[in-house]
Formats: C-alpha cells, structure tokens, sequence
C-alpha cells in the first residue's frame, strides 16, 4: 500500500460505531466519555465521528445495554478507531432514535455516510408530543420548541404534519413543520396576539364530527406562567383556513377534568360511541361528536363507589396516583385498584402514557412511565387489560433511562407493524427532573422512538 493512499486512509475522522448485538442496528444514545473528559455521542445510527485513531478507552453509558468489564472490573470499551463495538440489549424495547432536534445523524453525515434530508423548522429541542390523523394527514402538536440562535423558543404549540402512510419509523419521520416564512423557525400554533403572557400548551388532540357530520380537529389549551399557575384554558377547535387553534369553549380556572386531555381514543360500547380521555388511565369520557366535546355537563368520571367503579357525572376521575392515594387512607380495597398495577413485585404508580387497542395481543395495551421508579421518571412500563379501564394487574419494565428523564410517553398506533405485534412509543428525554446536572448533547429535551415487539417472551407474564 502505498504512503499517499495511507495517508488518505489514516486522514479525517475516524469511525467507531455501536450495534444493538440482537439486531444488528445502530444504537443511538450512547454516551462515551474519554478518560481526560472528552464525550461523544452516538447519532440515531449509533456512529461517533473520532478525531483520529488513536486507541481510547472510554467509559459508556448506555441506557438499556450492558457495558462490558475487563478482567479488573473496570467498566467501559477500550477500542481502536475505526471499530465497531456490539452491546448486549437489557430492555425489552429497543431504543431507535431521536424524531426531533438538529442532526439526527451528525456523525454518520461527518464520516461521509449518505444520510436523510434534515427536517425544516430549524428546530432544536421539542417537549411533549400530541399526535392526531386529520384529513388525510399525521399531526403533530409539541408543547415547547427550542431554538438554535436564542435561549428563548416557541412557547404556544409548535405544529407539523406528515404524509400517510407513514413510513417504518426505524429511521425517524419526516416532519413538514408550519414556520415563520420571515425567520423559517417553527410558528405558533395557537397565538393568541391579544393575551401576549403565558406559555400555551394544547392537550388531549382528538377529531371529532361537527353537526354537519364534518371532521373537526379539537383539543384542550391551556396558558399558563410556568408549571403551576393556569391564566386561562377551555377547549380549542382547530381553523383549517388559518391553520391555527381558535379557542373555542372558555372554561373556569375551577374545572379540572371536563375537557379534552392526555391521549384520547375512540370506543364504541353498548351500541353508543365515546371518546374517552387520561395518561394513561381512560376515565374520562364524552359522547363522540363536537357538540358534546365543547359542553362540559357532557362529561362523565370513572370512579369507584361503593359498589364498585363506575362512570358519573360527578367525578373525581381515578388514577394512578389517586388510588395510591385511596388505599393509603382505606378507601379503596387493594383488589379493586384499576391503575395501580404490580411490577417487580411492588406496586407501580404510572405517571403519564397511553392506552390503545392491539389487534395482536387482542387486548388494551397501555405503555406508561412510572413515579418515583429506580429513576425519578425515567421507567417506561407495560401492562395489558380487556377493557381500555382495566384492570391493569400486571406490568413489565420495557425501558429505563439512568439518572435522566422520559416523559409524557406515547404509543402511537398508527406505527404499529406486522399486525400490531411491532408497535412503537416516544416520550421526551431530558435532564429536567432527574437531579443529574448533565445534559446529553443534540438529545436533551427531545423526543425519542422506541420500538417494542409484543411477541418478546419477557411479555409472556400470564396476564
């Protein structure tokens, strides 16, 4: 060989990549650490550009994979660039990558790989997603938008869609965000110009027929100064021609469960169809059309009596948390909790996520995250139930995020492949919450896709 085509080979970048050992696809995530306190991070095909070839030792964290020891008990990859490194997978779904954000690729791109066109939108980091098919079309509503050129984003509901059918999501989705022409950063979707304070966050997006039998897109807004303090909410009907949320159905500050919220479903029982409402536990719900949605004296709770659950007007709607919460005080008997299902041999009390049918399990599958788990909120759990209420005896950790945050998780059906067995969920990843004062680099406060094949044995619990 000679020294001028040496030269070229040994200049540039150098590649080290990380294989998921079961599956042969590139681990996304992956954070390695230098022993002089240089890190990288893997791209969502789970490359690491490196500066050159020098042989590193690198410690790893690797949520969800175990990381190799040597003899000594020192954890971590010691490699030459380039290599490829594979890790054994310890949670049951299967980490793909990250759908918001700059460079989901970056170091594949850098290494000279063909990669996907970037998304528009100038997006850097995106909160909560509320996803809804409309008129032929995915939707896509996120909470917060973060941006490149400024600490300060999009705080009124940033907006996208994408053309159906969707693609395999392995490789991440397509967005066609709504911008700003003058800036090409993400615009609002609910402005609201004459109320100019407060954040706006709209929840529970759904569609629904209107009188006329017309498909209206709707949802829950609520604006707020910061977490706790709500100026003002009610529900919102989306403007087709404007392309906006027009708030449509004023409600008081007082009212807390009649209205749209958390990842709506439809169902039809006993010859009537329903909406039915909650993240994760469905126990609220209302007549299936427009008119129903904007009246608040339409909704009904699922709640336990003393005669056991049931729907009233009345309310307060049972979760997760207010059971735990029933059964501290006595009012609730362990055996008639719906929500509060046991993993691990301990009951896990579900923070938000979702509940949809599955025709292949042939049951209600839920996919939650968990308060106060062996992380703050970063455990995601699975559970199955013949009806979308429960009861949820069972659950199974599918995924955990060490000393870092998911949450709001979402399975979104419309991604379900091979007959509902592959079925897929995204949450945001952050430090926020986790106590961990480091951010991961291009993935902190972003949403990231998992992948979870319900025919894995370790699903095979007896529900």
């Amino acid at each position: 060989m000679s020294a001028l085509l040496l030269a070229l080979l040994s200049s540039g970048p150098a590649e080290l990549r990380i294989l998921d050992a079961a599956t042969g696809r590139g681990v996304p995530l992956v954070e390695l650490e230098t022993v002089h306190g240089e890190r990288h991070v893997t791209d969502n095909a789970g490359r690491v550009a490196l500066p050159d070839r020098r042989e590193l030792f690198f410690r790893v964290t690797a949520h969800g994979y175990a990381v190799p020891a040597d003899g000594l008990g020192v954890a971590g990859l010691r490699v030459t660039p380039p290599a490829t490194v594979r890790l054994k997978r310890l949670s049951v779904a299967e980490r793909l990558g990250r759908l918001t954000g700059t460079d989901l690729f970056r170091d594949s791109r850098l290494l000279g790989h063909p990669t996907p066109p970037a998304n528009p939108g100038r997006v850097a980091g995106q909160d909560s997603v509320q996803h809804a098919v409309y008129r032929g079309k995915a939707w896509w509503f996120w909470g917060d938008t973060a941006r490149l050129d400024y600490p300060l984003g999009l705080f009124r509901t940033a907006g996208a869609t994408t053309p159906l059918p969707l693609p395999d999501p392995a490789d991440g989705l397509r967005y066609d965000y709504f911008t700003d022409p003058k800036t090409g950063f993400t615009r609002a979707m609910m402005p609201l110009p004459e109320r100019p304070d407060g954040v706006i966050w709209v929840f529970g997006v759904c569609v629904v027929p209107d009188a006329a039998g017309v498909e209206r897109l709707v949802g829950h807004y609520s604006r707020r100064k910061g977490l706790a303090d709500e100026l003002e909410h009610g529900v919102a009907v989306f403007d087709d021609a404007a392309a906006v949320f027009q708030p449509t159905k004023p409600l008081p500050l007082a009212e807390t469960w009649r209205h749209p919220a958390g990842n709506p479903v439809h169902f039809a029982e006993a010859g009537k169809r329903w909406l039915l409402f909650g993240s994760p536990a469905l126990t609220v719900r209302v007549p299936a059309t427009l008119e129903a949605v904007l009246d608040p004296a339409k909704y009904e709770a699922f709640t336990p009596t003393p005669t056991g659950y049931r729907w009233t007007p009345d309310g307060p709607p049972a979760d997760s948390k207010r059971e735990q919460g029933w059964l501290k005080a006595g009012t609730l008997k362990s055996a008639d909790a719906r929500f509060l299902p046991t993993g691990d041999g301990r009951p896990v009390v579900l923070h938000s996520g979702s509940v949809r049918w599955n025709e292949y399990r042939k049951r209600w599958v839920l996919i939650a995250g968990q308060i106060g788990g062996t992380s703050h909120l970063g455990e995601v759990w699975y559970a199955e139930a013949d009806h979308p209420t429960g009861p949820f005896r069972r659950a199974v950790k599918v995924a955990s995020h060490d000393q870092q945050t998911f949450y709001n998780v979402c399975h979104h059906a419309t991604l379900d492949r091979a007959g509902g067995r592959v079925i897929h969920f995204e949450g945001t990843y952050t430090h926020d919450f986790s106590g961990n004062p480091l951010r991961t680099p291009r993935y902190d406060y972003n949403q990231l896709l998992y992948r979870l094949d319900l025919a894995d044995d370790r699903l095979a619990v007896g529900w």
